[in-house]
């Protein structure tokens, strides 16, 4: 715990008020020990949530508003109903008074709601003899979003909220066989001859291309959320400035149209810029964002400032006006990092994005944010042609993409809506087997207040904008969805509370982008998730995600092949997990031994992973896949094959895997100064660059992907 940190048992009211707000006062822990947070960190969410805990008084009344509020609303905040279900909604008025209610679709439709017996004896509110009256919703309105309007009284205006209606269930793609593999990667690693430094979205096309005609159906790549516009940048993936638009370092330059318009001495420059970078292709160095971005930044310039035809800016346009006042104000906060520098060393007066400071900016940056507009549209293109050659290729889902659990806390997100995010507060995770300290990835949390009065439209349009050229998305963390482990600042991951969130609502938002996008849907539903929120996921259509080495049964054995899930993505191993090559290797053992994260001896883990190896190869000789002395190739092959004997609609094949490649790309619970997390280039068992022209002639890959297409079924 944090160095002089006191635990103190938090008080009757204040453990009330916790339950109230959707804090949780006791959990179990990895260990299967019952734990309970202390006063302090109760207090500190509490406050987080804008709740006022600052005196005994203020907690009573707080206490009494968090008993009131339902009855305070005329209607809910927002309301969520799953179609062809049936659902009354409350509505709060003066007693006695007269009222209707009518839902207004999203395709400009009314739909009248009738009355239900659902009688509540009246309370006095404030002063206010309240009732409620409650309104049944049809089992037949549309998926969509619509709008709740009641009218109390002589009132013509009517008090407004949103709703949408969800899909009961999501249905998997028509195009997706009942046994089909795909192939995961960081895109940044994979990179090819004509790269500058960096895997990109041209890379990210050949790949797609190249793995449809292998037989792959998806190929699932690290996040493409957008990072800073200015050094230093943040080399996770998992910790963006905002989730709903693109990094633009995953830019091809020479294949935006309009370097067609440009000069011979313009041209010259970007291959002079190419040029610089071109070696570090052939590197096996850790990837260095600062300079490609910054070669990058240079080329995208000139070639902005060619122009572009008038049929090409009414397409640009068309797109900005699409994407709306989120894209302008994201544009907005890259001029003004732009200009200022990072957010956290901005003028004061700009922190608040709805102030005149700020417009006044905004009209002084009009350019710059075009220019930054101009580079998301440039992304849009790319990611559009990617997706088109992936499913030309014969993919049945093409591009998979990943949504992070969190954002930079200072990051265009939390500037543009800070009341959709708690303050003073981050997301992590409690002690387990693999991080006993726990892990705090500092991501500000969404509040769940804070989402339920914006009617959850951030995160509608942060999925709708990723889908728009996917055909698959896996939630990161996907308890997230239920419940995030929330660290108060100045405390250690150890000393956090779990905060609940709407499942509902936030898993039906979710579905209805899906949908809408002819997608699927995977939660990643690793570490300690409780059995309900597995079953409540199928339920809806959610796959879930199985890790070969995660996935036990009695005596810590591989689980049986038949007895894995059949909605989910299996796969051998993850990105926070060595390449199997050094995982077999006990690379993982060593690298922590090393940075002094180990729990225990070191001869003790080693034994532990030396147990865990042997234990799997007898499986894997159990179901005749392994020979007596397998080499190590044989081994990775027959551990694909095993998850293929699997019932789980989705298997992953880690190209990492394929190439022989050994070290990890992401270390959880270190820092820059102790691993390159995030930057490491794909290479083979040898350490030397692997690139993407080199795949289609690579023979341990080529094997592998044989086995992968052996073992699926269309």
């Amino acid at each position: 715990m944090s160095e002089n940190f006191e635990w103190q048992q938090p008080e009757p009211a204040v453990i009330e008020l916790a339950q109230a707000h959707g804090v949780g006062t006791e959990y179990w822990d990895y260990y299967g020990n019952q734990a309970n947070p202390s006063r302090q960190t109760l207090l500190a969410v509490l406050t987080a949530l804008g709740v006022d805990v600052s005196s005994d008084e203020a907690i009573a009344r707080s206490l009494e508003d968090a008993h009131l509020g339902f009855w305070r609303q005329t209607l809910p905040g927002f309301t969520v109903v799953r179609q062809g279900h049936w659902k009354h909604v409350p509505v709060h008025v003066p007693d006695g008074s007269s009222v209707r209610v009518d839902v207004v679709l999203e395709t400009g439709g009314t739909v009248a709601l009738e009355q239900v017996d659902d009688w509540e004896p009246p309370r006095w509110i404030d002063g206010v003899f309240t009732g409620q009256a409650s309104f049944g919703l049809p089992t037949d309105l549309p998926l969509g979003w619509h709008e709740l309007v009641a009218y109390v009284g002589d009132d013509a205006q009517g008090v407004r909220a949103p709703m949408a209606v969800v899909p009961d269930k999501l249905e998997l793609p028509a195009a997706l066989g009942k046994h089909s593999y795909g192939v995961m990667t960081q895109l940044y690693s994979v990179r090819s001859k004509d790269s500058w430094g960096i895997g990109d979205l041209d890379d990210l096309t050949e790949l797609a291309s190249f793995l449809g005609d292998e037989g792959a159906d998806f190929i699932l790549i690290n996040p493409l959320h957008a990072g800073e516009v200015v050094s230093p940048l943040t080399d996770s993936p998992y910790l963006p400035v905002t989730r709903r638009f693109v990094n633009p370092i995953y830019i091809r330059p020479e294949n935006i149209a309009e370097v067609a318009r440009l000069s011979g001495p313009q041209r010259s420059l970007l291959h002079w810029g190419l040029d610089e970078l071109r070696p570090l292709n052939t590197s096996a160095a850790p990837i260095d964002r600062n300079v490609v971005f910054k070669a990058k930044r240079e080329a995208f310039e000139v070639i902005y400032d060619a122009g572009r035809s008038r049929s090409r800016q009414r397409d640009f346009e068309r797109f900005r006006a699409e994407q709306g006042e989120g894209l302008e104000r994201f544009a907005l906060w890259c001029a003004l990092c732009e200009k200022y520098g990072p957010m956290k060393s901005w003028p004061e007066r700009l922190h608040d994005a709805n102030s005149a400071f700020v417009a006044n900016e905004a009209h002084a940056l009009a350019g710059r944010i075009d220019f930054y507009a101009w580079l998301q549209w440039i992304a849009d293109e790319q990611l559009q042609r990617a997706q088109a050659e992936a499913k030309a290729s014969g993919m049945s889902l093409g591009i998979m993409h990943d949504l992070a659990v969190g954002i930079n806390p200072h990051g265009a997100d939390v500037w543009t809506s800070p009341e959709v995010f708690a303050a003073g507060v981050s997301v992590g995770a409690p002690p387990d087997m693999y991080s006993p300290l726990g892990q705090n990835w500092s991501p500000p949390p969404f509040s769940p207040t804070g989402l339920a009065k914006a009617g959850y439209a951030p995160l509608r349009d942060m999925v709708r904008t990723v889908l728009r050229h996917a055909g698959a998305l896996r939630l990161d963390h996907v308890m997230g969805f239920f419940r995030l482990w929330w660290i108060p600042e100045g405390h250690s991951p150890k000393e956090g509370a779990y905060v609940y969130y709407d499942y509902e609502a936030m898993i039906g938002v979710v579905l209805l982008e899906v949908q809408r996008a002819g997608a699927l849907v995977i939660g990643e539903d690793l570490g300690t998730v409780e059995p309900w929120v597995r079953a409540h996921l199928a339920e809806r259509g959610v796959l879930g995600t199985s890790v070969l080495w995660f996935e036990k049964m009695e005596g810590d054995w591989p689980l049986y092949a038949d007895r894995y899930r059949v909605d989910a993505l299996s796969t051998v191993n993850t990105h926070d997990l060595p390449p199997t090559p050094g995982y077999l290797a006990d690379e993982h053992v060593a690298l922590r031994s090393r940075l002094g994260l180990l729990d225990c001896d070191k001869e003790v883990a080693l034994r532990d992973s030396r147990e865990e190896r042997e234990k799997m190869l007898i499986r894997l000789r159990e179901y005749g896949l392994l020979s007596d002395d397998p080499t190590e190739r044989e081994v990775i092959e027959a551990l694909y094959a095993y998850v293929l004997q699997t019932p789980s609609r989705l298997v992953g094949v880690s190209l990492v895997d394929g190439v022989g490649e050994r070290r990890t790309q992401n270390l959880p619970g270190t820092g820059e100064d102790e691993y390159p997390n995030w930057k490491m280039p794909l290479c083979d068992g040898s350490g030397d660059p692997v690139l993407v022209e080199d795949l289609p002639n690579n023979a341990r890959l080529l094997s592998l992907l044989a086995v992968a297409r052996a073992g699926v079924v269309k």
